[in-house]
């Protein structure tokens, strides 16, 4: 409700009530009743006023809070999967086993995996897949007989979605005959 529709709600109420004071009403006695019930009526259209003006900025503060704030989740589960591979690298670098080294990046890349696919975001399939530029990036084209003409060939970097909506195509090298 703007404030245009509120001034336009208190007159009409106020006509409405005056119209119907008028009729009961004469002389002196109508004058000041109508003076005080318009006095009355101002009060209420400043207080619903102000009330309203109350209302916006609150909800625009409460809107700020959330755009802040909205990537909190997600980063605390991040710092999990940094903590791990801190973890990982301070192991390795005590007895310098490269193995283990390699075993912790995979378990933690795993970990990562297994975070972003809980907020919904999954990989792009693209072997043996068609070219669609909705969800590919053809960065390089070949001619090959081993494949068929929009055929992907290889995949350079992979695309992901986030709840059915692409956030990075998959750069990808298509063939063209």
């Amino acid at each position: 409700m703007t404030d245009k529709d509120i001034k336009d709600e208190i007159i009409d109420e106020t006509v409405e009530n005056l119209e119907a004071t008028t009729e009961t009403l004469s002389g002196e006695n109508e004058i000041e009743t109508l003076k005080t019930e318009l006095e009355d009526w101002k009060n209420s259209y400043l207080r619903k006023q102000a009330e309203f003006q109350n209302f916006t900025k609150r909800k625009e503060k409460e809107f700020d809070d959330l755009k802040a704030f909205a990537s909190e989740k997600i980063v605390v589960k991040v710092l999990d999967i940094v903590d791990n591979l801190e973890r990982a690298i301070a192991a390795s670098s005590e007895s310098k086993d490269f193995d283990s080294l390699v075993k912790g990046v995979e378990l933690t890349l795993s970990q990562m995996k297994s975070t972003v696919a809980s907020e919904g975001v999954e990989a792009i399939e693209t072997e043996k897949a068609s070219f669609d530029p909705h969800l590919h990036m053809a960065v390089a084209v070949e001619d090959s007989a081993d494949h068929a003409n929009d055929e992907i060939i290889a995949e350079f970097q992979k695309g992901y979605k986030m709840k059915g909506k692409v956030i990075r195509p998959s750069m990808v090298k298509v063939c063209k005959k």
